[in-house]
């Protein structure tokens, strides 16, 4: 079973691992912990597995009624178990909680895998940042979520 929770200080370690182990191009130690203990707009939740900690996390900003999705991953070895889902729906019900309406985020063209996933949750693509990402260079694309979805009652 798969648990959506908070980010906590004590998962620093896991989702600096996880960042690593997903993107050629991971956030540094120092700007994740400059986003914790500076900005209120920041928001982190994790996925939580008995067998480990922490398999994946959703790192986002929640700027007035929009959530602006930053990141999203899990473990290699934790992939394809539907986690990246269960850590989306989570996290769309936790920000309507909060207040959002809708939310936005930038895909890798060529990340097949992620952009089934949002399409899955109702993301449609509205644009696209030409030469965006680095290592390799490639193109975004600019995806939105017009209406999120209810919270958990």
């Amino acid at each position: 079973m798969i648990d959506i929770s908070p980010f906590a200080l004590a998962d620093l370690e896991a989702v600096l691992d996880i960042e690593r182990a997903a993107f050629t191009n991971p956030t540094s130690r120092e700007m994740l912990v400059w986003e914790i203990e500076h900005s209120d707009v920041t928001r982190i939740w994790v996925a939580r597995a008995a067998a480990e900690p922490v398999v994946g996390f959703c790192s986002c900003w929640l700027v007035f009624d929009e959530l602006h999705i930053h990141t999203v991953a899990v473990r290699p070895a934790w992939r394809r178990r539907g986690i990246a889902q269960a850590l989306m729906d989570g996290v769309l019900r936790a920000a309507a909680a909060e207040g959002a309406h809708r939310a936005t985020l930038e895909v890798r063209r060529s990340n097949a895998a992620a952009r089934g996933l949002y399409a899955r949750l109702g993301f449609v693509e509205r644009g696209v940042r030409p030469r965006y990402y680095t290592r390799p260079v490639e193109d975004a694309l600019v995806l939105w979520l017009d209406e999120l979805p209810p919270r958990a009652t």
